[in-house]
Parts: C-alpha cells; sequence; structure tokens
C-alpha cells in the first residue's frame, strides 16, 4: 500500500452556515510525490492549504499529515514541513543571508545550513544584496529557501508561480523538481495553471467550487482527459490523409500541408512521429491543439453548472 504523507477524509469547511466552501475533499498524496492541487481561482486551494498548514483550524478531524492524525501532532509537525502559503514575509531592508538568518534564529537551526540552502535556490551570488533588490523570482526562491531551512519532508507552496514572468515560472518549476529528485521531498503546489502542473507533477487533483472533480497520476489524468488532437505539418498533407484514416479518428485537411486528428493520447505521440517518418514523409511540426486543457475547462465548467 502507497504511504499517504497527506490525507484528507471527506474534508469540509465552511466560514458561514449558508456555504460550504469545501465539500467533502479527500486527497491522498504518495510520499515522495510532487501533487499538484489545480482549479480555478476561488475553487478552494488556498483554504485547504490554510488548514494543512494549522493557519486555520479544521472543522473536524478529517486531515493525517505523516499517517497520523494533524491535530494529534500540533504543533511539533511544523518541524517536518515547510510552507508558502500566504505572501512572501521578507525582509526587504535585510540582504538574502540576514533573512535566513533570522529564520534559523527563530527556529533554533544551525546557520551553517544558510550556504547549502542559497545553493540550493540559486541564490549564492545574491546572498548579500538586500532583498528589496530582488526580482519577483528571486523573492520568491527566497521565500522558498526560508521553508527548506529545516530539511523538511513536505513543501506545501501555494500559487508560488502567481505573478512571475516566464523564466521565474522555468525556475521555480527546476527548483521544485530538483528538490524532489534529489532531496526527496515531497511537494503539495496549488496552481490554476495546468500547463505548469503538467510540466512537473506526478500526481493531481482537481477542485472546482469546493468539490473535488479529479484525482490520480498524469497518465489517469491524460485518458480521463480522452483523446487528444494534434496538427500536423507536413509536405502534401492530403497525400497522408486517407492513409491516417485508417488508423486514427476525425482526419481533417485544414490546409495544403496541414491536418489535424485525434491521436488518442500524448503519449502516442512520439511513436506516431517515428512511424510517418520512416514511411519517408517530411513532417515540420507536430502540436498539441486540444487535449488536458481543454478537458479540464470542460469538468470546471461542468461544476460551475451544476452549481447553479
Amino acid at each position: 500500500m502507497a504511504t499517504y504523507i497527506i490525507e484528507t477524509e471527506g474534508l469540509n469547511f465552511q466560514y458561514s452556515k449558508n456555504k460550504k466552501v469545501l465539500d467533502n475533499i479527500s486527497i491522498h498524496v504518495p510520499k515522495g510525490s510532487i501533487y499538484g492541487f489545480l482549479g480555478p481561482n476561488g475553487a478552494g486551494k488556498s483554504t485547504t492549504m490554510r488548514l494543512l498548514t494549522g493557519i486555520i483550524p479544521e472543522q473536524g478531524n478529517a486531515i493525517k499529515l505523516f499517517e497520523n492524525p494533524l491535530q494529534e501532532q500540533l504543533p511539533l509537525v511544523f518541524t517536518k514541513i515547510g510552507s508558502l502559503v500566504e505572501s512572501p514575509a521578507l525582509y526587504l531592508h535585510l540582504s538574502g543571508i540576514d533573512n535566513l538568518k533570522y529564520i534559523a534564529k527563530l527556529r533554533n537551526i544551525s546557520e551553517e545550513k544558510i550556504r547549502e540552502t542559497l545553493e540550493l535556490v540559486d541564490l549564492s551570488r545574491d546572498g548579500k544584496r538586500k532583498a528589496k533588490q530582488y526580482s519577483l523570482g528571486m523573492k520568491q526562491r527566497l521565500a522558498i529557501a526560508m521553508a527548506l531551512l529545516s530539511n523538511p519532508e513536505l513543501l506545501l507552496l501555494d500559487e508560488p508561480v502567481n505573478g512571475l514572468d516566464p523564466n521565474g515560472i522555468i525556475d521555480i518549476r527546476k527548483l521544485l523538481i530538483k528538490l524532489n529528485k534529489e532531496k526527496g521531498v515531497t511537494i503539495f503546489v496549488s496552481s490554476h495553471l495546468l500547463p505548469e502542473i503538467e510540466k512537473m507533477c506526478t500526481h493531481v487533483g482537481i477542485i472546482s467550487k469546493g468539490k473535488l472533480c479529479f484525482e490520480g497520476t498524469m497518465q489517469e489524468l491524460s485518458k480521463a482527459a480522452g483523446l487528444c488532437k494534434i496538427q500536423v505539418t507536413l509536405d502534401d498533407a492530403s497525400k497522408w490523409q486517407s492513409e491516417l484514416e485508417s488508423h486514427f479518428k476525425n482526419v481533417n485537411l485544414i490546409a495544403q500541408n496541414q491536418l489535424t486528428l485525434d491521436i488518442g493520447n500524448k503519449d502516442n505521440i512520439p511513436e506516431f512521429i517515428k512511424n510517418l517518418i520512416s514511411k519517408n514523409a517530411a513532417v515540420y511540426e507536430v502540436k498539441i491543439v486540444d487535449g488536458l486543457e481543454e478537458w479540464f475547462m470542460t469538468i470546471t465548467n461542468e461544476n460551475r453548472t451544476d452549481e447553479k
């Protein structure tokens, strides 16, 4: 059986009697995974994060961390957890190093950890600079460094790439994958950006209007999404249309050198390209035009309709 580092069974929460923010949420985060908690703004992601980190107390006893009820472990359990849930609490007039020294002193952590942690988040060269001189992406990496000082087994991040430019988003993604692979940190990350979740996560849960719409591995998500539609650019597309129709559904010629078809699953794309090239097709481009993102929009929109 899988070891779940986070587990909730029928988690409910409401700020008022008339409106549930979370409705019977059951999530299972395997140890060693990068779990993407995905949903539109206002779906209940941040409330879930605040419950997991104890910022707001749960209304019941539905949360387990490290296979034990959260309430029975407070507050010592947080020595094993790093989190970035609210906006980063940085002292902008202090250097990156001094921000980390403050956290180290507060948590009774050796200052020897600071250099190693700065290297981990690629801020070694900027450690002596004041935080107010940092870019938004650097501030976010410094905040993650503060969460990593205690060598946590679990990292909880709420929308860590919000407001970042494309380079900043890539930097955070690479950092999280590195932490997971090299340090074995289990990462629970909330986001409303499906493409980012798809690139780095092993597991995903999708929430909409306080209800869990899907939970599983990325492979299971891809299968649940159904057919994946691709657009192929190649020489003399009309010549290939009839041949492809014998193997694939919905093959449509959209230009002299372009056609679309349902590939079945995005995992089939490499073999599809290989087969075309083996038959001497001149393939210039293959791109997904419909798939997980479209499916995500569909199921979250369906949930919104059900709520009305």
